[in-house]
Order: C-alpha cells, then structure tokens, then sequence
C-alpha cells in the first residue's frame, strides 16, 4: 500500500483537529470533558490490552509513545465531540450512530491499517472489540449525562441562594 505508514498515522492525529472550529465553542466546552474522560479511558485499557495482547500496533509515531496515540488524540477525542454534539440527548440516535462508526473502524479502517503495517488483533475477536466498543460509548454518554445533571442541579443551588 504505502511505504510510509507514519504519514497516515500523523493524517489520523492531525486532520480530525481541522473541524475543531466547525464544532463551535459551546460545543467544545460542553462535551470537552467527557471526550477526554473516554479518551484516557481507553489510554488505560491500552495498557490491558497490550499485557494481554488484544491487539498489537507495530508502529509508532514517537519510540516511546503507544501505538493507540495517534487514533486517541485524533479520531477518537474529537469524534467523541462531533458524535456528542450530534445525537446528545437523543439516546437511541447515539446508540445507532456510534453502532455504524465503531463498525466502520473494527472492519475496513482496522482492515486498512493492518495492510499500512500499523495494527492488528491479536487475542479478540471483532465480536469481542465490537463488545468493548459499545461498554466505552456507553460509559462517554453515561460521563455526559452526570456531567450535565451535576451542572443543572448546581445551576439550580445557585439560583436558589441568591
């Protein structure tokens, strides 16, 4: 395919961070911190799945960094963004859309990067990530949700004491 893998991996990091100002600063302010609360939660199961070889990436951007780099601080934290921004507050619509993206990714993107050189499944089965997948966009709405009750109920007490 392409001889150079890395290009492909700073394009997954770097381009999605173009449509940031497309997104709107209250957007970003709204659903900042949950993407970033989903993003290191998957930086920590990084660390589970390479001791159990879940998946392996055979190439890096920077030696000491993980494999996941790219994909997390790219596609991954400001999709969760423009996903939120979307289908927030409409549950079934959320579930749908991050249905169809995560299997975008567990089949012809993953598909992609393992002919660049760059990643394959090791020990899951695309069943089984599909599975982890759905527990972690699970967990970025249920963060959004409390986020936003703790930020009405406070708004609320606020009020109140004025």
């Amino acid at each position: 395919m392409t001889k150079h893998p890395r290009i492909w991996l700073w394009s997954i990091m770097l381009v999605p961070w173009l449509s940031v100002p497309f997104l709107g600063k209250k957007s970003i302010r709204r659903f900042f911190a949950a993407s970033l609360f989903i993003t290191l939660m998957i930086r920590l199961e990084s660390y589970i799945a390479e001791k159990r070889k879940w998946w392996w990436f055979y190439e890096r951007l920077f030696p000491k960094a993980r494999g996941e780099t790219p994909l997390l601080w790219g596609q991954y934290l400001i999709g969760s963004m423009w996903i939120l921004k979307y289908t927030y507050g409409h549950f079934f619509k959320y579930l749908v859309v991050n249905f169809f993206t995560d299997l975008f990714f567990i089949f012809p993107f993953s598909d992609f990067l393992k002919k660049l050189g760059v990643f394959s499944y090791v020990r899951l089965s695309r069943p089984q990530v599909m599975i982890i997948f759905s527990v972690k966009s699970l967990l970025l709405y249920g963060f959004q949700l409390v986020k936003e009750n703790i930020s009405f109920a406070n708004g609320i007490r606020l009020k109140g004491k004025n």
